[in-house]
């Protein structure tokens, strides 16, 4: 039941966070009063699907540090329940924005829940199965993620690209409603849960601080964490962030050489940012799955030396080469089968480098303090690619350049503390 809550939340937090990212594209322009398809409304959302997605971030960083520090003080499944509430009300709300300063608000306020939600799950769940069993648990616990976005796909896809196919100008709006509905389940269901016996024997004398985390003892594993989950974010958030747009322009692209009507044009641009999308999350789903033989066979360092190599390589091939637009869609899966992937790892090894008293404050700091800085990854891409005449292949050099980052993340190896066999340290 723990582990059953714990994926029910992180993968509706996922699916709350990750909404926007698919309505972005009808979402922009029509609060910003502009005509859905053109390219002052293509250059408009890759500006502010950048922006937004850097301001959830630091959202999601803020809300990851300070609720893993209550998941410490008052514990998982109470802090769980709060964080539940945040992001559903915040995405709930932003069905009802008048405008862009207000979805901008709703956001930030959805996104200190979706922050803090990880950091309570992943420590609850750490704690509450056997020891021999945790990485197996973690990597499950992480294919809650690619659920989440399968769902967010799924909902997208039914409600813009059937139901309201004709309606883009209110469909997002209807679809950001959908984020209080899964929300609702995880909270019912929280009501059943206990607090894990770990956590118990030490909350009386559970005083966490950031500060605690740079200490002699602690100081290595803190920075071994921030930095593999440093690469990961900042490469995840820039390749993710733009998939519906990518999709999007290579599909208006399409539509436009075969002079498609408005209505086979829009039809076709949700079609291929379903395939997109569900090309990155299978990928993601097998990826997350494949780092429990990777972790325990090879260690946690080699496995982040193969995840990131191939981060790199696919990400060079999928926006370095000269291909047919649908092929580039579905290489899309070998984005998500590493740079997705990797992340199946933090459920585990994040938790391992940090005893109970501080398991929630290190694991929320080390996996969310990095998104301030990735936070500038969305923004940068963003800005660029919208200033181009041609946004779609102003985005793609930009998204190329992104392949460095998990080079950059190999550099960071030597730093890395390994884990492989170690108990959860009381």
């Amino acid at each position: 039941m723990v582990f059953f809550v714990a994926w029910l939340g992180w993968g509706f937090d996922v699916f709350d966070g990750l909404l926007f990212n698919y309505v972005a594209p009808n979402c922009v322009p029509t609060l910003l009063h502009l005509k859905i398809g053109t390219r002052s409304a293509t250059q408009a959302t890759l500006y502010w699907n950048g922006l937004l997605t850097s301001l959830l971030l630091v959202g999601w960083a803020c809300g990851g540090v300070v609720f893993g520090r209550i998941a410490d003080q008052i514990g998982r499944s109470r802090t769980l329940l709060m964080t539940i509430i945040l992001y559903a009300v915040g995405t709930t709300a932003c069905a009802i924005a008048p405008n862009m300063t207000a979805l901008i608000i709703f956001r930030l306020i959805a996104s200190l829940g979706i922050g803090g939600e990880w950091a309570a799950g992943a420590a609850m769940v750490a704690e509450a199965v056997p020891e021999k069993k945790r990485v197996e648990a973690g990597a499950l616990l992480y294919t809650s993620a690619p659920a989440g976005l399968f769902l967010a796909t799924w909902v997208n896809s039914e409600i813009a690209g059937v139901i309201m196919k004709n309606d883009p100008e209110a469909s997002w709006r209807w679809i950001f409603l959908c984020g209080l509905i899964p929300a609702t389940v995880a909270f019912g269901l929280l009501l059943f849960i206990r607090e894990p016996e770990r956590w118990k024997t030490v909350a009386a004398d559970a005083h966490p601080k950031i500060s605690q985390l740079f200490t002699p003892q602690l100081r290595r594993a803190t920075l071994s964490g921030f930095l593999m989950a440093l690469t990961a974010l900042v490469t995840w958030w820039s390749c993710n962030a733009f998939i519906p747009v990518v999709a999007s322009g290579l599909a208006l692209g399409f539509a436009q050489k075969h002079h498609l009507a408005r209505a086979a044009t829009l039809a076709i641009i949700e079609h291929w940012k379903t395939i997109a999308t569900y090309s990155f999350n299978w990928g993601g789903l097998i990826g997350t799955l494949l780092t429990i033989p990777a972790a325990k066979i090879l260690g946690r360092k080699p496995m982040f030396f193969i995840y990131y190599l191939l981060s790199a390589i696919s990400i060079f091939c999928t926006f370095g080469l000269d291909i047919p637009p649908q092929t580039r869609i579905y290489l899309y899966f070998f984005i998500g089968l590493t740079v997705f992937g990797v992340f199946g790892s933090f459920t585990y090894y994040l938790p391992e480098l940090f005893p109970t008293r501080l398991r929630g404050t290190g694991a929320g700091f080390c996996y969310n303090i990095g998104r301030l800085l990735a936070a500038f990854g969305p923004f940068i891409v963003g800005r660029i690619a919208s200033r181009g005449a041609d946004s779609l292949h102003s985005a793609l050099p930009v998204l190329f350049g992104i392949g460095f980052v998990p080079l950059a993340g190999l550099l960071f190896l030597p730093f890395v503390v390994e884990t492989k066999g170690r108990v959860l340290e009381e």
